[in-house]
């Protein structure tokens, strides 16, 4: 069995026609029929059900059309690895989280351009529900996330980041070491908007603190939030945001409720990665273990996560 039978065959199943397959794959038509003839003689069954120059697979042919697909798009991808390998272009979609513009990303994308020059790496900004639209339909390639547990869609846990109160310097709680949420009750509050997951698990946060402060503002960037609380517009619940503390600001840690939040690495699980992509999936996976496997598990709406 050769490649090129496969690849006449593969042909053959998307054209149903002998002549057209036999112009698509540049051979005569007596050199593709020939070919077939051969392939299913070796396999012992009939692939095509023939009706003059026109044919349909048979059951025994789809099965084996299956395969085919499958062993012809590895070999492409394993060239595109080795052109890769040897200082070849490729592409990468990577969307990610606003919070996380800050802090991990252009660190990893230093060490990633320095590593792979040649991966262009194109990079889009979400917001949860929409980082999990475009990991669905294809218009990105890899998500670095909060949990996520869609169908088809695989997370691997990378880090966790610490969340502190943040208020202006010169408000009460700036001097404690540590603080309980029950202390900001009805002070008023800035925040991510409601489809954010940082907002969500800050909402998580401050109720299992039993607090309430007044919502005094709802924005996009985390940016904006910390400058509001510069401008004693209200306190915020935030990861460390690097280089803003020059604005008047102080992060406090937390003491209750433990609040973290994990980020993680998320692809679609029903295509398969681009060798650019993957290139760039295991780049970022090692930068953060380095004591074995995590292992991935099924969940039970068929997603997977690792934990």
């Amino acid at each position: 069995m050769e490649l090129t039978q496969l690849k006449y065959f593969q042909a053959m199943a998307k054209c149903h026609h002998f002549t057209q397959a036999a112009e698509e794959m540049a051979v005569s038509q007596s050199a593709l029929s020939r070919s077939i003839q051969k392939l299913e003689q070796e396999l012992g069954v009939t692939l095509f059900e023939r009706h003059g120059r026109m044919s349909e697979l048979t059951e025994a042919g789809q099965k084996f059309l299956f395969h085919v697909d499958r062993v012809i798009r590895e070999l492409a991808l394993a060239e595109q690895e080795i052109e890769l390998d040897n200082g070849g272009a490729g592409v990468v979609h990577l969307s990610f989280l606003h919070s996380l513009g800050d802090t991990f990303l252009p660190l990893i994308l230093r060490q990633f351009h320095e590593r792979y020059p040649h991966i262009d790496v194109k990079l889009n900004q979400q917001n949860s529900s929409m980082l999990s639209e475009q990991l669905t339909s294809g218009e990105t390639d890899i998500c670095l996330c909060s949990t996520m547990n869609e169908p088809d869609t695989a997370w691997m846990y990378l880090w966790s980041e610490e969340m502190f109160l943040v208020v202006p310097e010169d408000h009460p709680l700036a001097q404690k070491s540590r603080v309980n949420l029950r202390e900001i009750e009805d002070e008023p509050f800035v925040a991510l908007k409601p489809e954010y997951t940082l907002r969500q698990q800050v909402n998580q946060f401050l109720d299992l603190a039993e607090s309430h402060p007044q919502i005094v503002f709802e924005g996009d960037e985390v940016h904006t939030l910390v400058s509001f609380v510069a401008a004693h517009l209200g306190v915020s619940i935030l990861p460390h945001v690097p280089c803003t503390e020059h604005l008047g600001v102080v992060f406090v840690p937390i003491s209750f409720p433990l609040c973290k939040r994990a980020v993680g690495i998320a692809w679609n699980t029903s295509r398969p990665l681009s060798p650019a992509a993957m290139t760039f999936q295991q780049f970022t996976i090692h930068h953060f273990v380095h004591d074995g496997e995590i292992p991935l598990t099924q969940s039970q709406d068929g997603g997977k996560a690792a934990r």
